[in-house]
Order: C-alpha cells, then structure tokens, then sequence
C-alpha cells in the first residue's frame, strides 16, 4: 500500500492572488483552503490543461510514488499497462520538496515544492507536515470534487 503523505479536500478562494493578475499565459496561481486540515495552500497550476474556478472544490494527494503497491520508482513515465494511482486522477505533477521551515512559536509549518517551476506553498498545523523530508520527490495529484 502506498504512503499517502497529505490528502485533503481544498476550495479554490482566489485566482492569481493578490492582484488577480497572471505572471505567464497559460499558468494560474489558486490560493486554496482545506477542508479537513485547515490548510492554506498556493499552487501554479497550467490552466490551459486544467482550469480551476474560484469556489471550485478539488481533491490533492501527495504521495512518494504512483505504484498503487508503494514500490518506489524512477520519477519517468514509462507507458504500459500496469495500474496507477494516476489513473484516479485528473491532473499530476512531479517534483522536489525544496523548502521546509516553521512559523514563529511553532503553530504553523510551510512546506514548498517545485513542480519543474510550477510551485506549491502549503502552511498549516506541523503536525500535517511530519512526514515530509527536504529534497523529497513527490508526485501531487488533484481530481475535482
């Protein structure tokens, strides 16, 4: 079984905050909350592929591999016909935890990952934020709800 690192359900608060203006054509930056955890997340997403909506709801999983079995593997797409976690997905992305640090009085916790330039900034309790490490590779996976 694969180790789920975080999954949470985040509605999409604001498009390209603070300004509302968008840095490159065909990329989107949603500020998003959680559900669950009560997360605060950035994420770039290429919104020519999947467009997000404010108010919209969508599922995140970050995880160590896509092997359903939790066997690890390359970080390469390797075409075949062999089951996925992707395959329950509608939007992925692969990248390196490059930045893990903590607030003042430790009560909250800010973990940055770069997908190939894209990034992610998630801040929330530490205690959500345990089982990362720095230079982790990690795919995130998002379908909507």
């Amino acid at each position: 079984m694969v180790e789920v690192l975080f999954d949470d359900i985040f509605r999409v608060e604001q498009l390209n905050p603070p300004e509302g203006k968008k840095a490159f054509d065909r990329v989107t930056r949603i500020e998003a909350k959680s559900e669950r955890f009560d997360m605060f997340m950035h994420l770039d997403i290429n919104s020519e592929i999947y467009p997000l909506q404010v108010g919209q709801k969508f599922a995140l999983l970050l995880v160590p591999t896509l092997n359903p079995e939790g066997k690890s593997d390359t970080g390469y797409y390797v075409p075949g016909n062999r089951e996925s976690l992707a395959d329950k997905f509608e939007y992925v992305m692969y990248g390196k935890l490059y930045r893990i640090s903590e607030g003042s009085g430790r009560d909250k916790a800010e973990i940055n990952i770069s997908f190939g330039g894209l990034l992610m900034m998630l801040v929330g309790d530490p205690s959500h934020c345990n089982k990362f490490e720095l230079d982790q590779r990690l795919y995130l996976l998002i379908r909507k709800v």
